[in-house]
């Protein structure tokens, strides 16, 4: 490597690591937050949240990665074109495409760790998070009681608080509607009452303070117990039995498994939904090379038609890609299309945008179809704005 690229991969490298990190950071807490809101019930939630939180990286790095290098690309060469470090390289003899070499070099790396993040670490993490999930709304009732929800830790018991400590152990005017053994009715309320489990752990303890039990004797008629102090001992319910083994999904098998029961057709996935997995999955990986090619001509274009333009397209065609793939992998899906030319079809005719970009540019760095497009766009809207100064002025 010269010392040209390691100066163009050192001004790439932070706006790439912040662009991903600030992503990444956002929609995790994003899905965090729901994540919170679903588990509210649960006891444990902080727990749960934060192994669903850590499953769920992969498939955020996989989202946020060429999103931030394609941004990171277009900030970096429009920097370095608004002071004219561009044209100082390419009149010291430096073509277009020796420019991008670095950039490309970076792009294969960045596609060989989307391999891996996409074909590996994703689907055992999206098993991992599917179960954990599982685990977290089965999970039974552990003796503590949120305030302010109804926890039913079985069919046959429902509770209720107005008012619970941090540890959920003191707690606040109780409502318990419970079906005993043999199978009558009891409902019991209280003022204050403190949890306690039992040594085993298997059972929990409520003492109850002021309240009142009505219940119904064998003959079905209502009884009333009011009651200064009041022990109950409740069962503390297990988790569920475990999710399915990996593999009921397609999206939880590997590259290679995908490929193997593809060909076998030892799975009762369709042969049709399974390719177009795989394909999907390439698609997505191999797309990153490509971006140097699209980013570059954008980031020379931007110096007359500013930087939000180059962006904004850039944007909208990575954009359009994505959803092009994952609309060819639901075809296929369903079996209306091939896999391969459903989620082939996007990448070739991505590829070709940023391949005619970039050919075209060579000749005049800055000259592309998109950005004469985006100069006539610019011109356009700065001649509206003009047409309106001028109507706003008064006579």
């Amino acid at each position: 490597m010269s010392r040209i690229d390691r100066y163009l991969l050192r001004l790439a490298f932070w706006p790439m690591v912040g662009a991903t990190g600030v992503t990444l950071i956002a929609l995790l807490l994003e899905r965090t937050l729901r994540l919170l809101d679903l588990l509210a019930a649960s006891s444990d939630r902080f727990g749960f949240v934060a192994q669903l939180a850590v499953n769920l990286v992969p498939h955020y790095v996989g989202l946020t990665l060429p999103a931030a290098f394609f941004l990171a690309l277009i900030i970096v060469v429009n920097r370095m074109n608004q002071s004219s470090e561009v044209d100082a390289l390419l009149a010291a003899g430096v073509s277009l495409t020796r420019l991008a070499a670095p950039y490309l070099c970076l792009a294969a790396g960045l596609a060989a760790v989307s391999l891996v993040v996409f074909g590996f670490l994703q689907p055992y993490s999206r098993y991992a998070y599917r179960a954990v999930l599982h685990t977290a709304q089965n999970a039974g009732w552990n003796g503590l009681v949120p305030a302010e929800t109804i926890l039913i830790p079985s069919k046959d018991l429902t509770m209720t608080t107005d008012a619970a400590d941090a540890a959920g152990q003191q707690l606040s005017r109780v409502f318990i509607r419970r079906i005993t053994e043999n199978g009558r009715e009891e409902i019991t309320t209280a003022g204050m009452a403190e949890v306690r489990r039992t040594a085993d752990g298997r059972n929990v303890q409520l003492m109850l303070k002021n309240g009142q039990q009505l219940r119904y004797d064998r003959q079905g008629h209502p009884e009333l117990l009011s009651f200064e102090d009041f022990t109950m001992q409740l069962p503390v319910q297990g988790p569920a039995r475990l999710l399915r083994s990996r593999g009921g999904d397609e999206r939880e098998l590997t590259l290679f498994e995908l490929a193997d029961q593809a060909e076998s057709g030892r799975t009762s996935i369709p042969r049709d939904t399974l390719l177009g997995e795989l394909y999907g999955r390439l698609a997505r990986a191999l797309v990153l090379p490509l971006l140097p090619l699209l980013a570059v001509p954008l980031g020379l274009a931007a110096k007359r038609s500013g930087r939000a333009p180059g962006v904004i397209v850039g944007g909208l065609l990575l954009l359009a890609f994505y959803h092009a793939v994952q609309l060819g992998e639901g075809l296929a899906d369903t079996g209306r299309a091939n896999p391969a030319l459903a989620v082939g079809l996007p990448f070739v005719v991505f590829a070709s945008i940023a391949i005619v970009v970039f050919v075209s540019s060579r000749k005049r760095p800055g000259e592309t179809p998109i950005g004469r497009v985006m100069e006539l766009i610019a011109t356009q809207v700065a001649r509206f704005k003009l047409r309106r100064a001028g109507q706003a002025q008064p006579a």
